[in-house]
């Protein structure tokens, strides 16, 4: 992405932090946007203003938007990278109501309710771009472990869609982007945890967790800088015809049309 791409925009990155989010926040302010970054706990670098926030509860996302309010109004620019599993084993038995909550407000609420005080704004100025980061695993969901997860973001892709129809006469554009398998702390952590259990080298557990997805015809996982490409793409210029469109980046790993 060109150094100048986006000159003079502001962006909100929610959940910028680590990983793909992290990457993000990172690559919008080398293509020469402002950037502010809401998460949990500090990004590790001075390059963006950081409002730290709970976004999985009502409170904190209330908290935070106010916060990006009054540091720069209405942003150009909204990505959502907020997401993850915390649900154990089980299948569906293993989830109870208190873990779907968990699962909804961590993987759909975010967006919804941060969107519901930042859109808006973007309406009544007539321009703005939305990302939403979802998952492969809204249509491959894994049962034993993350269904929960995966149903949040079946969810989340259906909501961004409906949002997209809605507010594009308006000059907003809004598109998500789902990853599949990316080489983030979290996976890495996975990946530690399975070598520990099984007794196997990290190369032995990443070809197991690629085989349970099916296995990656790239051969390897996303790095993150790629998932933050392809979402950088959507909020420039050069996707100005882009909304309401679902952007894959996953090795292959869903062969389907």
């Amino acid at each position: 992405m060109n150094s100048n791409d986006l000159d003079e925009r502001v962006a909100v990155v929610a959940g910028g932090s680590k990983g793909a989010g992290l990457a993000t926040a990172r690559l919008l302010r080398e293509a020469g946007a402002k950037v502010v970054s809401m998460a949990r706990t500090a990004p590790e670098t001075s390059d963006v203003v950081f409002v730290p926030a709970d976004l999985s509860t009502l409170e904190g996302v209330n908290a935070s938007s106010e916060a990006v309010a009054e540091l720069i109004g209405v942003p150009d620019i909204l990505v959502h990278v907020v997401g993850g599993s915390r649900s154990s084993a089980g299948g569906y038995a293993a989830l109870d109501d208190e873990r779907w909550a968990q699962e909804l407000s961590l993987n759909l609420l975010p967006a919804v309710r941060l969107d519901r005080a930042i859109v808006p704004g973007m309406v009544a100025r007539g321009s703005g771009a939305v990302v939403h980061v979802t998952s492969i695993q809204r249509r491959m969901p894994l049962h034993d472990s993350t269904l929960a997860y995966a149903s949040a973001k079946s969810a989340l892709t259906t909501y961004s869609k409906g949002l997209a129809n809605e507010v594009a006469p308006a000059g907003v554009r809004v598109n998500s982007v789902a990853p599949g398998f990316i080489r983030t702390d979290g996976a890495e952590g996975l990946l530690a945890r399975r070598m520990s259990e099984g007794g196997i080298t990290r190369e032995a557990a990443l070809d197991e967790l690629m085989r349970v997805l099916g296995g990656i015809p790239l051969g390897r996982p996303a790095e993150p800088e790629e998932v933050a490409e392809t979402i950088a793409f959507l909020v420039s210029d050069r996707a100005s015809g882009i909304t309401g469109s679902e952007y894959v980046v996953d090795g292959g790993t869903i062969r389907t049309v």
